[in-house]
């Protein structure tokens, strides 16, 4: 039994299953996007973000580490030189998995899994929605409109002023009490 066994095994023996994540971690640090099936792109996820991580350090030994598991100067060095620093501010999360649907001939589903390329947005406080792809001019105005928001807690005034006024029952019935 396989009891607190973790990882898929994708029906390949170790070092197949080795082989597999170093080349599809490789083909997606050398290109950015490839397309796969839902349980490979699973697996290789984490795989790829953490050789990400490697590039972001940027040290000898980091190199080292990367180049023993993908196999190839050429993605390391496109994997320290181009991708890390795009992705430096980005504090994890550099990889996405974009379903496509079952794929001819097996039904298998497949998926995008892709290199994340927007940069990061610090947010404090709420969030405000990003705008659609076809977003007009008008989207930036409405971002405008947003109340502003404040470290300082309310006044007392203001919380009054913004509490909501008792109505029905609620207004006949004492504070301590209870209606029900």
């Amino acid at each position: 039994m396989r009891h607190q066994r973790t990882g898929k095994k994708l029906g390949r023996d170790a070092a197949h299953r080795r082989a597999l994540y170093a080349n599809l971690a490789g083909a997606l640090i050398e290109h950015g996007r490839i397309k796969t099936t839902v349980s490979k792109a699973k697996a290789v996820k984490p795989i790829a973000e953490k050789m990400i991580t490697l590039g972001r350090r940027g040290d000898l030994h980091a190199r080292r580490q990367a180049t023993a598991f993908l196999r190839s100067k050429d993605v390391v060095h496109k994997l320290f030189t181009d991708v890390a620093p795009k992705l430096g501010d980005r504090p994890g999360g550099y990889a996405r998995i974009v379903k496509l649907g079952p794929r001819d001939g097996d039904s298998a589903e497949m998926v995008y899994l892709e290199l994340v390329d927007e940069p990061v947005v610090a947010r404090r406080g709420r969030r405000v929605a990003a705008a659609p792809a076809g977003a007009t001019a008008a989207a930036p105005a409405a971002v405008e409109e947003t109340e502003e928001i404040s470290d300082e807690a309310p006044t007392e005034e203001e919380a009054v002023a913004e509490a909501p006024e008792p109505t029905g029952e609620q207004a006949d019935s004492p504070e301590g009490e209870s209606s029900a």
